[in-house]
């Protein structure tokens, strides 16, 4: 009989009992992971969680950690299923960096790099803080790989010339509602001078009128 397709879905409560067995056969901090179950994806063949890894998003960076499987006979096709998801959720949430201190040859088929200096200078403090409860079992645990997804400074240079374009253009109207608004202002100012005017002129005829009839 063929296997059932394994499904991804994002982890929940009643997933809890399923996946300490597979932290704590990964040798993972179960009663750490625990508080972060909604950073889980899992893998599930017939209704039985058979995988699962964690994705977190600090600000434009994504880090994927703690994965770990029941069957190892099926890593390479949920990693695939894996890689999809988090890509997705990646692109939804607007990332431009992924990290990871997972090793599988799997990943760096996927552009995973060892990540130099110049890229560590980019890892998120809250990351550089939490390494020694991050990613790979502790045996294996050390380095970080990464993925640029998309070029920051190419996005960041964007961004700025559209603030800049969209400054100016604000500041063009900024100085145009004044100018109108200044218009209307002397506008009014000429139309209160010409009733004004008009007002002492009628004012004068009376008195000339009053006088002239000799009252």
């Amino acid at each position: 009989m063929p296997l059932p397709d394994l499904r991804i879905r994002r982890a929940t409560v009643d997933d809890l009992p399923a996946l300490r067995a597979v932290w704590l056969s990964m040798q993972l901090d179960a009663a750490a992971l625990e508080n972060r179950l909604t950073e889980f994806q899992i893998a599930e063949r017939g209704g039985e969680v058979v995988g699962a890894v964690a994705f977190q998003i600090i600000r434009t960076a994504g880090l994927m950690h703690s994965e770990g499987y029941s069957d190892f006979s099926v890593a390479d096709e949920a990693r695939k299923l894996f890689w999809e998801r988090l890509q997705n959720l990646a692109a939804n949430h607007g990332v431009f960096r992924l990290w990871t201190q997972e090793n599988s040859p799997f990943w760096l088929r996927w552009g995973f790099q060892p990540a130099g200096e110049e890229d560590l200078a980019r890892l998120p403090d809250e990351w550089k803080k939490n390494e020694d409860r991050l990613g790979a079992p502790a045996q294996s645990r050390g380095g970080w790989f990464t993925l640029e997804l998309k070029n920051e400074a190419l996005v960041t240079a964007a961004l700025e010339k559209h603030y800049g374009e969209f400054s100016a253009r604000e500041k063009r109207q900024s100085i145009e509602s004044a100018a109108r608004a200044k218009n209307f202002s002397n506008l009014i100012a000429v139309f209160f001078f010409i009733i004004g005017f008009g007002a002492i002129g009628f004012a004068i005829w009376l008195f000339l009128r009053f006088k002239a009839s000799g009252h």
